[in-house]
């Protein structure tokens, strides 16, 4: 108890220190940075989930192609959930000697469970309804314009008179993202009715669920353990979300990188100001060293001063990390339709937890260490640092470094290539300021006397010089990358989904409709066209051997190998593929030849030169490995896991596969199209692009948000690397001064001393973040030729030297204009 008495006056009487209001303030904008990043991504995670519930119109359901049992439905009332049934299926439409292939569902009464059936009325206005009632029908907009109808008039669906009740503006439907049809919502009684849904009909059955997530969960434990029926599978929140999987993983890892990147600036902070006041306590602790305090009881107060400056810091940042996650999320939630979440508080707590780590981590080393100082030193100053050639406790910061970066990126990757690029960067900026050292005391003698002066400032404190342009670099190289690079890297991922990306794919053109088509997609406005031939087999054989006689380790190709598969072949390299292994087979190989993704290369465990036998319709082609191509599956672009040449292929059945852009707002020519060429399937991934493109603007708002906390945390950095040394000026410019020296020659040697670690810190940040922006680009992000802005990162290199010359001289000016008598007694 006496302990920390001892320790709370201390804090009392030390708190005018700016060292440790620094401490203080790192630790807070450590523990908001990772609080508000955390939390807002544990929020948005159970809002992806809340989210694709109200995609697929309940919390969870089961799919099947024949009408469920009733003990799944039995099952589910026992545990206190509501049902609704649901079935999809493609039916023709006809109305004014029109016809059109919809893609229809009937519901009944209770569905959607979760979420908004948005509807538009006759009179235009926009509504949220229920099921249509029987002998009611809502008809999306494509339908409407292709069967020429208007809401109140009525069609022909299933052999019975509907009548158009609305516009199906949007619904809850399995959490499809794709159209493959227009779309048009009917009542289960009259499918049922009209024969729909008998032996032998293509109608895919849902029975949907939701409740209370302890009965959710109940049930679902359940029909995981029972036997589904044949071809029935589960749909879940989590399914539905993994079409997006690889866009919300790429904003995960934006925000842990700019997360990250504050709390290793704000540690940075915490080690200089924790260096500071050790050297400041000096002299104390050796009072209390030669009263005979014993070093063990030393430590204990300097800890325990530590541990009463962190507790509150600690509580200061965990409010402001939940209070400003609260109000991100109300920005962040517009993504999900503002679905609600309960805020989560383990999050906080763990960022709390990680802000005393990198506390204790970064100033623990001066502090223990100067518990060591000599009762002598007291007495003799030189006796208050022991030079030691390896300190081990100086491993600590690094250690928790590493941790840091590991436990916040998870990822491997990530981790490596941020370990790596601030050690390059520390390593660089120690060799540049080394050498800086060995110049200044080559030039300094015959210089002019304000640069002599800077330049010997320099050299009588090597140690400190060398720590200084250390953090001023790695502070700069994160400013520089969450200011300059992770922008760019933002906007190269919005690059990747233009204007003009392609928003539809149609399925079954045929050889002789190809140029027709082409002509006929012009006309109607389309653009961005591209094609390739699509071709239906089976994996029968590897290197001669059947494909049932072989295991596989990786469970995925079992199910590969019992499907049909999608073939294609073309002469050049289709965009979006990269080849990465072998040599792409071109034109007219000697040999049949395929080129393979990279994932069947890792599933089948195939290497180049090994030999895959497909059988196509009454067809057979044994092809060699060729190449190994590393596909971009987000260009939304015509792609394929395998590639046959042209001239061993193209005598194979097959039908055209193409992708192509239109603006919106050609629907009526889009429904021209689709009647002249009738035997296409037209897919919309419009609704698809939208979302990708909002999650891209909601990260941008998101590592704008973190950037404002790493600013802060930069000027911390800045402020206490430069008043690192402040005592030591001090004491110097009163003997200068008292020796004759002008205010501003001590102005000008001041500049020529900041500028020269300006330089030395801008230059190695300015490399340190290109490299590290190529690497994060081309490895973590996969951002093809992604190069960071370098004329930004010139002038940031620059900007950066100029503030810390103008910070170095702001914080030296108050010592030009003190009396030298007074700043003598003071040091």
């Amino acid at each position: 108890m006496k302990m920390l008495l001892l320790a709370l006056r201390s804090l009392r009487r030390e708190w005018h220190l700016p060292e440790l209001r620094t401490l203080a303030a790192s630790l807070v904008l450590a523990v908001v940075a990772l609080g508000v990043v955390a939390t807002l991504a544990t929020r948005i995670e159970r809002g992806m989930l809340a989210s694709a519930a109200e995609l697929i119109g309940g919390d969870i359901g089961v799919s099947s192609p024949q009408a469920l049992p009733p003990v799944f439905a039995e099952r589910a009332r026992r545990d206190g959930l509501q049902l609704a049934r649901t079935a999809s299926f493609p039916s023709v439409a006809f109305a004014h000697e029109q016809t059109q292939l919809l893609d229809v569902q009937a519901v009944d009464a209770h569905y959607p469970l979760r979420g908004k059936l948005e509807l538009r009325d006759a009179a235009g206005r926009t509504r949220n309804g229920h099921a249509p009632a029987a002998g009611e029908v809502y008809l999306d907009h494509r339908a409407l314009v292709a069967l020429g109808l208007q809401v109140g008039q009525p069609l022909q669906l299933g052999g019975r008179e509907l009548t158009i009740a609305a516009e199906l503006l949007r619904q809850p439907d399995g959490g499809e993202l794709l159209a493959l049809a227009p779309r048009a919502l009917m009542s289960l009684a009259d499918a049922e009715q009209a024969g729909l849904l008998g032996t032998g009909s293509r109608a895919r059955h849902r029975l949907l669920l939701a409740g209370a997530p302890a009965a959710v969960q109940t049930w679902r434990d359940w029909a995981q353990a029972a036997a589904l029926p044949q071809g029935a599978e589960l749909i879940t929140p989590e399914q539905t979300q993994e079409r997006m999987r690889t866009s919300f993983d790429r904003a995960g890892a934006f925000l842990r990188l700019t997360a990250l990147l504050s709390a290793l600036l704000a540690g940075i902070a915490i080690a200089l100001s924790a260096q500071r006041y050790a050297r400041r306590k000096t002299a104390e602790v050796a009072l209390l060293r030669a009263l005979g305090t014993p070093r063990r009881r030393v430590l204990g107060l300097l800890l325990g001063t530590l541990g009463a400056l962190a507790v509150p810091a600690t509580a200061l940042g965990m409010l402001l990390a939940l209070g400003l996650s609260q109000l991100a999320w109300l920005l962040a939630s517009q993504l999900f339709g503002n679905v609600p979440t309960v805020l989560p508080l383990a999050p906080s707590f763990a960022a709390a937890a990680m802000g005393i780590a990198v506390l204790v981590g970064f100033a623990l080393p001066p502090l223990a260490r100067l518990a060591e100082v000599a009762p002598v030193a007291v007495f003799r100053q030189s006796m208050q640092r022991r030079v030691r050639r390896f300190d081990a406790l100086y491993l600590i910061p690094a250690l928790v470094a590493l941790g840091l970066i590991w436990s916040q990126s998870s990822s491997l990757t990530l981790a490596g290539i941020l370990a790596a690029s601030l050690l390059g960067v520390a390593l660089i900026a120690a060799l540049l300021a080394g050498a800086l050292l060995w110049l200044a005391r080559r030039i300094a003698p015959g210089a002019h006397p304000a640069l002599r002066l800077g330049l010997a400032a320099l050299a009588r404190r090597p140690a400190l010089s060398v720590i200084q342009a250390t953090a001023l670099s790695l502070g700069l190289c994160a400013l520089l990358l969450l200011a300059i690079v992770a922008p760019a890297l933002l906007q190269g991922w919005r690059q990747e989904l233009p204007a003009d990306t392609p928003n539809w794919f149609a399925l079954n053109l045929q050889d002789d409709q190809r140029a027709g088509f082409t002509q006929a997609l012009v006309t109607v406005g389309g653009d961005q066209l591209n094609m390739l031939p699509l071709a239906v087999g089976k994996l029968t054989a590897i290197n001669g051997r059947p494909i049932d006689q072989l295991a596989f380790a990786d469970e995925r190709a079992k199910d590969w190998t019992d499907r049909q598969l999608r073939l294609s072949w073309a002469d050049a390299l289709p965009p979006s593929n990269q080849v990465i292994a072998g040599q792409w087979h071109g034109a007219q190989p000697a040999q049949a030849e395929v080129s393979i993704d990279t994932m069947w290369r890792g599933m089948f465990a195939l290497k180049i030169g090994d030999t895959l036998r497909f059988d196509v319709g009454e067809g057979r082609i044994d092809a060699k490995v060729s190449s190994v191509r590393k596909v971009d599956w987000s260009s939304f672009r015509v792609n394929f896991f395998l590639l046959l040449d042209p001239a061993h292929a193209s005598e194979l059945p097959h039908t055209w596969l193409a992708s192509f852009h239109l603006p919106r707002g050609h629907a009526t020519g889009l429904a021209q199209l689709s009647r002249d060429y009738s035997n296409l399937s037209l897919v919309d991934v419009d609704s698809l692009l939208d979302r990708v493109r909002e999650i891209v603007d909601r990260v941008g708002n998101a590592v704008r948000w973190i950037l404002g906390f790493s600013l802060l945390a930069g000027a911390l950095v800045l402020a206490a690397a430069l008043a690192a040394s402040a005592a030591e000026r001090r004491h110097e410019a009163a003997l200068l001064r008292t020796l004759g020296a002008r205010r501003a020659q001590l102005r000008v040697a001041a500049a020529c001393e900041f500028a020269l670690l300006g330089l030395v810190a801008g230059l190695t940040a300015a490399l340190g973040a290109a490299g590290a922006g190529v690497w994060l680009g081309q490895a973590v992000f996969h951002i093809e030729h992604f190069v960071p802005p370098l004329w930004p990162l010139v002038g940031g290199a620059v900007g950066a030297g100029l503030v810390v010359m103008l910070l170095g001289l702001a914080g030296t000016r108050k010592v030009s204009r003190t009396p030298p008598m007074r700043l003598l007694r003071e040091g």
